[in-house]
């Protein structure tokens, strides 16, 4: 249609494959986020083994896993609403 390689990549590849980037990123970020809990590294996992389990405080352990959660699902709405507005162009 008269486009160069350029206008190409920028008018079509990019638009398509952006909601499949966007998806990509969110799930790496949940995915960094459970790593970071799970090896206890000085961030939220490391408070809940430490104060939550270590010391036998419940209530410790549960807010962190809340906190957590709400983290969680947080990062997941926001990414899942980014690719939804993105895939309706």
């Amino acid at each position: 249609m008269g486009g160069n390689r350029w206008a190409i990549i920028r008018e079509a590849l990019v638009p398509e494959a952006l909601p499949g980037i966007v998806a990509g990123f969110t799930v790496t970020l949940v995915t960094l986020v459970g790593a970071s809990a799970m090896a206890g590294a000085g961030g939220l996992g490391d408070l809940a083994i430490r104060y939550g389990y270590q010391r036998f405080e419940t209530s410790v352990m549960v807010a962190v896993v809340v906190v957590l959660i709400v983290l969680v699902c947080g990062i997941q709405w926001i990414g899942d609403r980014l690719v939804a507005r993105l895939d309706h162009r």
